[in-house]
C-alpha cells in the first residue's frame, strides 16, 4: 500500500528529531491545571519471563523486590495526591502487575481511597488465569487484559513463551476459566510475527471467536531497534509488506461477530473499555519506574532505574527525571492521531480543545489521509474512519510506539551496570537469568 509507505517514511523522519528526552529538574511535576478528569497509569515492571520482542520497561521478577516496588509505588500515589491530582480511571500496566495479585490490590483500593477512580484496567499473562488471581480482582478491577499473542503452538515456543505460559490448549482452557468472572475481558494478540501465516491466523481467530472472548486486541508487531537483533535471532525478520494483508484479515473475520472499538480492538458489547486510555483523557499521570505523563503538552518521564527510583520516593520525592517539551503542532498532531484512533473526531470538540479546527491545524495531513481513503464520514461534525483509514491508524500507532519503544531503548542503556547485567541474557528469553541481588530497588 503506498499511502502505508508514505505515512511510514514521513512518521519516521518526524520520529528521528523530535522523541528525545532532556534532562529534567529531580522530583518536579507540574500542579494539575484542572480539577479532575486525569488519568492515572501505575507501571509494574517486574515479568516472570522477558519476551525478545519486548520494549517496555521490565526486570526479572523476584518477589522481595516487587513487595517493595509495590509499596514505593503507593507512596508515589500519595504524593501525586498531596500536588491536588485527582483521577477518574486507572490503568496498571507492565511488566506483569499481577505478580503478586495482594499487592497490586492494595495498590488499586488505595487509589480509590486517594481518588475519584471509577473503572481499573489491569494485565496479565495466561498463567495468572486462575481462582488464586481472578478472585481477588473481582470487584476490583473492571477490565482484565491477558497478553495470549497467539495460539499456535510452534508460535508460542519461538516466542520462549510455551513452557511458561502453556500450550494454546492449556491458554484456551485458562480464557474459558476468566469468562465472566471481570466485566470487560480482553484477549491480546500480536500480527505480523515473521512465522504468522495467514492459515496460523486464521485458525487463531476461529480459536478466539469460538471461545467467545468478550473483547480481542490485534497489535502490530512493533520493534525497537534495540529488539531487533534478538527478536531476529528468535522469531525471524520482520516484513511489513504482510501488514495490511494481515490486518484486513482480522478485520473482516472479527467484524462477522465483533464491532471496531479503536484501530485495533473489537468489542462484543455496546460498551467497552479499551486498552489505549489516552483516546478518552487527554492528560495522565504516570507513577512508577519508566513511566510518563502528558501534561500542558508537555512528556515528563520517571526514572527507570529500579534503585534511582526507590532511593527518590524514600527521600520523600517523585522520580521524574526526564522531559520532552511538544511544539503546537506536534500536540495537535498527537491529539488528531489519538482522536481518529478511536474511530472518530469530533470537529467542534477539536477546535475548542486546541483553538483551531483540524482542517487548517493541519492541512497536509488531513489531506493526505481524506485522499488515501481514510474517511467513512467528513462533515461539518465529524471525521470517522474507513477500514483503509482504521489500518493507516495501526500504522502510526505502531510508529509511535517504535518511537517510545526506542526512548526506553536509551534509558536502559543508560542504567547502573548492574541492573544492565540483568538483560545480559534476554536474547534467549526464557533461560534463567542471573540476577544481582544488591542492584533491584537498592537492597
Amino acid at each position: 500500500m503506498i499511502a502505508e509507505r508514505v505515512l511510514t517514511r514521513r512518521l519516521r523522519g518526524l520520529r528521528s528529531q523530535q522523541l528525545r528526552l532532556d534532562p529534567h529538574r529531580p522530583g518536579e511535576l507540574p500542579p494539575p491545571a484542572r480539577d479532575g478528569g486525569y488519568l492515572l497509569y501505575a507501571h509494574v515492571p517486574f515479568c516472570e519471563l522477558l519476551c525478545p520482542y519486548c520494549s517496555f520497561n521490565r526486570f526479572p521478577f523476584r518477589e522481595d523486590a516487587a513487595q517493595r516496588y509495590f509499596r514505593a509505588l503507593r507512596e508515589e500515589m500519595r504524593m501525586v495526591a498531596d500536588l491536588g491530582y485527582r483521577f477518574s480511571a486507572m490503568y496498571v500496566g507492565g511488566g506483569t502487575p499481577t505478580v503478586i495479585v495482594d499487592e497490586l490490590v492494595k495498590t488499586i483500593e488505595l487509589a480509590r481511597e486517594l481518588f475519584d477512580i471509577g473503572d481499573v484496567s489491569t494485565e496479565t499473562n495466561p498463567n495468572h488465569l486462575t481462582d488464586e488471581v481472578l478472585g481477588p480482582l473481582e470487584g476490583h478491577v473492571q477490565r482484565l487484559s491477558v497478553g495470549v499473542q497467539s495460539l499456535d503452538d510452534g508460535l508460542l515456543k519461538q516466542m520462549r513463551r510455551y513452557d511458561k505460559y502453556g500450550s494454546a490448549r492449556q491458554i484456551l482452557t485458562g480464557l474459558e476459566a476468566a469468562r465472566g468472572r471481570l466485566p470487560t475481558f480482553n484477549v491480546d494478540m500480536i500480527f505480523n510475527l515473521p512465522s504468522l501465516t495467514d492459515e496460523i491466523l486464521e485458525n487463531d481467530l476461529q480459536l478466539l471467536i469460538d471461545h467467545g472472548a468478550a473483547q480481542i486486541t490485534y497489535y502490530p508487531l512493533m520493534v525497537s531497534p534495540a529488539v531487533e537483533r534478538p527478536l531476529e535471532k528468535a522469531l525471524g525478520k520482520v516484513d511489513y509488506e504482510l501488514e495490511e494483508r494481515q490486518y484486513r484479515l482480522i478485520s473482516r473475520r472479527l467484524q462477522e461477530h465483533y464491532r471496531p472499538t479503536s484501530a485495533w480492538a473489537f468489542s462484543l458489547g455496546e460498551e467497552a473499555l479499551i486498552d489505549e486510555y489516552i483516546i478518552d483523557h487527554d492528560e495522565y499521570v504516570g507513577i512508577g519506574s519508566g513511566s510518563f505523563s502528558y501534561l500542558g503538552g508537555q512528556i515528563y518521564a520517571n526514572t527507570f532505574s529500579l534503585r534511582s527510583y526507590a532511593d527518590a520516593i524514600e527521600q520523600g520525592r517523585l522520580s521524574v527525571d526526564a522531559r520532552m517539551r511538544l511544539q503546537r503542532r506536534d500536540r495537535l498532531r498527537y491529539r488528531l492521531m489519538m482522536d481518529l484512533f478511536g474511530l472518530r473526531l469530533d470537529k467542534a470538540a477539536f477546535e475548542e480543545a486546541n483553538g483551531v479546527s483540524v482542517a487548517r491545524g493541519l492541512l497536509p495531513e488531513y489531506l493526505f489521509l481524506k485522499l488515501a481513503g481514510a474517511f467513512s464520514r467528513d462533515d461539518a461534525e465529524a471525521l470517522e474512519l474507513s477500514e483503509t483509514g482504521r489500518y493507516l491508524l495501526v500504522v502510526m500507532m505502531r510508529e509511535f510506539f517504535i518511537g517510545v519503544n526506542g526512548i526506553r531503548d536509551l534509558a536502559r542503556a543508560n542504567l547502573p551496570a548492574g541492573e544492565q547485567a540483568l538483560f545480559e541474557d534476554e536474547p534467549a528469553c526464557g533461560r534463567p537469568m542471573r540476577i544481582p541481588q544488591p542492584v533491584l530497588m537498592g537492597d
